[in-house]
């Protein structure tokens, strides 16, 4: 699946909304407050059990968090705290959706099972940038080990989430507890094949 290698058709969602706001004069880290505050009133919607507003809120702070690297690029404002202001911003978002969606539907182990995989699939690379190195830098983006390794990342989370939302919406026999196990089994078996690959490049290098 891999929705990140496809960066230039996601540009074209995105784009729009990035520009507007670079136009606006948002300031970027403010574009990721409004992501934070969307993610978080998607967790709070899930809640209440008002699945379409749930997941609407999910895709406004997708878009809002896709768009605040442009309006920093645009803008020439780029900075080393903003990326990790989005970077912890996004894993706060993810933790909290991912956790009461899993928790109401598929039960205390499921919701921690999902949350923690979702945690370490992203957690790998920056341990991947301190223990390995990277590259450099690229537009502000980061080159690194693991580029275009794993299958399952955050914008295929969102999207299997909202798909498996409408379906449990509208009464179909898969809905959000079949879903969100889904979503866990999957992130895990991206994780492992970052580890795998990690172990491949890396793991006899000593011997």
């Amino acid at each position: 699946m891999n929705l990140t290698k496809r960066r230039e058709t996601l540009k074209r969602v995105y784009a729009p909304v990035g520009t507007a706001l670079y136009r606006l004069h948002f300031p970027p880290n403010l574009v990721t407050m409004l992501s934070f505050a969307f993610g978080m009133a998607s967790a709070y919607a899930f809640y209440q059990g008002k699945l379409l507003t749930g997941a609407t809120f999910l895709i406004l702070s997708g878009l809002f968090d896709l768009a605040d690297g442009m309006v920093a690029r645009l803008s020439d404002r780029a900075s080393k705290f903003g990326a990790v202001f989005d970077w912890l911003t996004d894993k706060w978002v993810d933790g909290f959706v991912l956790g009461v969606v899993g928790y109401l539907y598929a039960g205390p182990l499921t919701a921690i099972t999902v949350v923690t995989a979702s945690m370490l699939h992203s957690f790998i690379k920056p341990v991947a940038y301190a223990e390995v190195g990277y590259e450099g830098r690229r537009k502000g983006k980061i080159q690194d080990p693991l580029e275009g390794v794993g299958f399952f990342g955050r914008p295929e989370t969102h999207l299997t989430l909202i798909l498996f939302t409408l379906l449990e919406r509208f009464h179909a026999p898969l809905g959000l507890e079949f879903g969100i196990k889904l979503i866990a089994v999957l992130t895990l078996a991206s994780l492992f094949l970052r580890i795998f690959y990690l172990y491949k490049q890396y793991g006899k290098e000593y011997e």
